[in-house]
Formats: structure tokens, sequence, C-alpha cells
């Protein structure tokens, strides 16, 4: 058995731990400090490092991590990251015998080349850790690559099935239900989650995990063919109403917004 617990960092960033009574594996470790806090306080000792991509609020953490603790951190190679110890591509499989999970690995370019996620398909209901591709009801901005490739990506964790549980690496989700809801001002789904969502952060819970059948309900980087989000950016000024034009013209707005 395992449980995932969020650790936070910086201000608005999770640190995911997955561990059980003695051993723990952290994702996108940006600091050191809250981690080894984390170890400590519950006697446990760390056996590897997930790292979804390369921005330095993911991977700060890393040197001074293996610098106790001497684990392999998984993630793509970059020059730009030293800290992976094993390069890892789509196809390839990560078995954390400790914990009875086996994650595949998904290439998921568009917020920076080098972003991979973590699915986990063998439980019910499976786990993905998607870093900073898919926030709950948002998407990370287009760094590296191209808008069409950071669509792709969504579209291609949108398709994972719907009892999915996406644990991001931000407290985004308060903000972007404002642009969901600019969006699509008639969606009932996004009014129940802003209340849901007031009510989680007046306690200071997360409101990560998530299911994706909430997010392709809610977020409007999924649901570029809801027909109010067409009408609103029609108002906006689109005239060609294709999917890659719908997603453009709302992570231009978000930027803005």
């Amino acid at each position: 058995m395992f449980n995932i617990t969020a650790i936070s960092a910086f201000t608005d960033n999770y640190i995911w731990a997955i561990h059980n009574d003695r051993h723990a594996v952290v994702v996108d470790p940006g600091e050191a400090a809250p981690v080894l806090s984390f170890l400590a306080a519950r006697k446990l000792a760390l056996t590897g490092i997930f790292c979804t991509h390369r921005h330095h609020d993911h991977i700060g953490g890393i040197a001074e991590l293996r610098a106790v603790y001497n684990v392999p951190v998984f993630g793509r190679r970059h020059e730009k990251n030293p800290h992976i110890s094993h390069d890892i591509r789509e196809g390839q499989q990560i078995r954390l015998d400790e914990f009875g999970l086996e994650f595949d690995i998904l290439e998921i370019p568009g917020h920076l080349d080098d972003h991979i996620a973590f699915i986990a398909t063998n439980i019910t209901p499976p786990i993905l850790f998607c870093g900073d591709v898919l926030f709950g009801a948002g998407c990370g901005k287009n760094f590296e690559g191209t808008v069409a490739q950071l669509h792709h990506s969504l579209q291609r964790l949108s398709r994972l099935p719907d009892i999915t549980l996406a644990y991001c690496a931000h407290e985004y989700t308060a903000s972007n239900l404002r642009f969901a809801l600019a969006c699509e001002p008639g969606n009932s789904a996004v009014q129940q989650r802003v209340e849901k969502t007031r009510e989680m952060r007046a306690e200071n819970l997360p409101t990560v995990p998530f299911t994706l059948a909430l997010e392709k309900a809610t977020n409007p980087f999924l649901r570029c063919n809801a027909d109010e989000i067409i009408k609103t950016l029609q108002q906006r000024g689109l005239t060609d109403t294709r999917a890659i034009n719908v997603f453009t013209a709302l992570r231009a707005w978000r930027d803005n917004f």
C-alpha cells in the first residue's frame, strides 16, 4: 500500500511524495528543505526522484537531496538539467516495487521540450503526474515548441481514463476557474467547481488531485469544441473555429487575462 502526500514549496508548488511507512519517492522537488523535513518527521528513506521537466522550481532541490540520499533521478536528460541519472523516454516503464506501482512514460512537449508525464495504470484509479502541462481548470504556458504541440499533449492526457487522478505541480485552480468562467459562464460544472474550490481553499486544502472527468467538464483547454467557448471567442474576433485555433486563442487570452 502507499499514500500520496502534497509537500508545499515556494508560494504555490506541490512536491508530491509517494510513500508507505518506510520509503518515499518524490516528484519535482524544487526545494530540498520541505522534503527533508517531511522525511524526517515520518522516518522515511528517500528511494527515488521523478522529474517532469527542468524548470528550477521542479529541480532546485535535487542536488541537496542526492547529497543526503544517493538515489536515482528519472526524467528526460537535457543540457540544462544535470541531475538526471536515468534518462527515460516514451515507451519505457518504471517499477516501484516497494509500492506495487508501474509507471508508463508519456512525452508531452509544449510547455518545455523535455516535459514528460508519469502514469500508473496498474491500479484503480490510475494516477498521473503531469507537472506543468495540465493544471486544475487550466494548462501550462507555451515556453518551447509550438502551441500545437501543447494542444496535442493535452489531448493525449485527456484520452486517459476519466477516473484518472491527476497530480499537477501548482495550486492554480482558483485562478484558472476565473478564466474558465469568463470563457463559459453558462457551464454549471464550472460554477459548481468554483464554489467547491472556494470552500477547499478557505480550509487550506489542496484542490489537487482532480479527475480527468472533472477537467473535461470544466477546463476550457480541453473543451475547444464547446459551443459557448467558441461563441465567446468569436465575440473576441475569432473567425476560424477549428479546435487548434480555438486552443491558440484561449492560450493567448489566458496569457493576458
